[in-house]
């Protein structure tokens, strides 16, 4: 057993202490990675204590949580008050860091962003809500070129500037809408408050973490890191090794399984992984490319992956474990299955373990 990965499922709020609402897990862990939309809807609904997909998505038609790219140039959920002070803080140094790549690869010089900008305010300007074809085919009238993925740098672009952010979903397809129109204007926050905010948040929601981590999460560089650590210290506890809430109460120890999708913050939210994932098994969960599987967590330790396929009414899974499962584990993992099966709306589970 994990007690690094324990503590960690309890602090991210896996394990006890669930909220309510997708907008009180997902300020708990200051965000939640969003990369992959229907994974990023699990991770919300594996933290609250009932409840479905249905109720994540309307937590995002209700704007009580907001989809866009705060953190390391990545979609995230954000609490919808947390929007405009994490990008404010964040989003000026991952700009600059991709504007060289933006021009030579997409042509995104300074002159095209700001006739894109002008482009896309306008376009979506009285509440208009356009899915992202709809925008590249708006861009493209205006001879903006929004192919070969220059329309998604547009897009990214115009996020982190703070202009636009995801809205509702129409059918499949995922809507952009501009974020002052979407969200009321909120208090600005001071760059050392935010910095110390930002810090206690993950520490809080992800500890026992440590600064290293932190700065992975964020993309802070580490100087700065250290810093924002230095200013959240006083509402912090720490070991030789790590900082973490000093309300944490460790779990005892028992057998708990759990479905964690890809991307799940506890993996994908620490520079080192290996508290939880044995570096033999790493390859199998990261394979490169930047994809994260969706994992099974057993007693605080990644133990296998796992698939998903709707059938009707039924979603069959399909678990590939790095070691066999004791009889009472194998029994929590199809508990954990049925959970799953609740909660994307299906009448049961049906899993297959190899």
């Amino acid at each position: 057993m994990s007690e690094i990965g324990t503590r960690r499922l309890r602090n991210q709020l896996v394990l006890g202490n669930q909220p309510e609402t997708p907008r009180n897990v997902v300020a708990t862990l200051g965000a939640v990675q969003a990369q992959d939309y229907l994974g990023a809807l699990w991770a919300v609904g594996l933290r609250m204590h009932a409840g479905g997909e249905k109720d994540v998505e309307r937590a995002l038609e209700e704007r009580s949580i907001v989809r866009t790219w705060p953190l390391r140039g990545t979609l995230h959920f954000v609490a919808a008050e947390d929007v405009r002070w994490m990008i404010e803080l964040l989003a000026g140094r991952i700009v600059r860091r991709h504007a060289a790549r933006q021009e030579r690869e997409h042509g995104l010089n300074a002159s095209v962003l700001r006739r894109s900008r002008d482009v896309v305010k306008d376009a979506l300007q009285g509440g208009r809500q356009l899915t992202r074809p709809e925008i590249y085919a708006t861009l493209e009238k205006r001879r903006i070129a929004a192919g070969a993925q220059a329309g998604l740098q547009i897009l990214w672009h115009l996020a982190h500037q703070g202009l636009i952010c995801f809205g509702p979903r129409r059918g499949k397809q995922q809507t952009f809408v501009l974020l002052d129109e979407w969200l009321p204007a909120g208090e600005p926050m001071a760059e050392e408050d935010a910095l110390a905010e930002l810090a206690r948040r993950y520490f809080v929601g992800h500890g026992p973490a440590t600064v290293e981590d932190f700065a992975w999460w964020s993309g802070l560089p580490p100087a700065i890191a250290k810093k924002a650590l230095e200013s959240a210290s006083p509402h912090l506890a720490h070991d030789e090794t790590y900082w973490f809430s000093p309300a944490e109460r460790h779990p005892r120890s028992s057998a708990n399984v759990h479905l964690l999708p890809p991307f799940d913050e506890l993996t994908v939210g620490y520079r080192d992984r290996s508290a939880v994932l044995d570096p033999a098994f790493a390859r199998s969960v990261n394979a490169g490319g930047g994809m994260l599987q969706a994992v099974v967590m057993v007693n605080g330790t990644v133990s296998g992956t796992w698939k998903r396929e709707l059938a009707r009414e039924r979603v069959r899974i399909r678990a590939a474990m790095f070691r066999p499962l004791k009889r009472n584990e194998k029994r929590n993992l199809e508990a954990a299955c049925e959970r799953y099966a609740r909660f994307v709306g299906a009448t049961s589970a049906e899993l297959s373990v190899s």
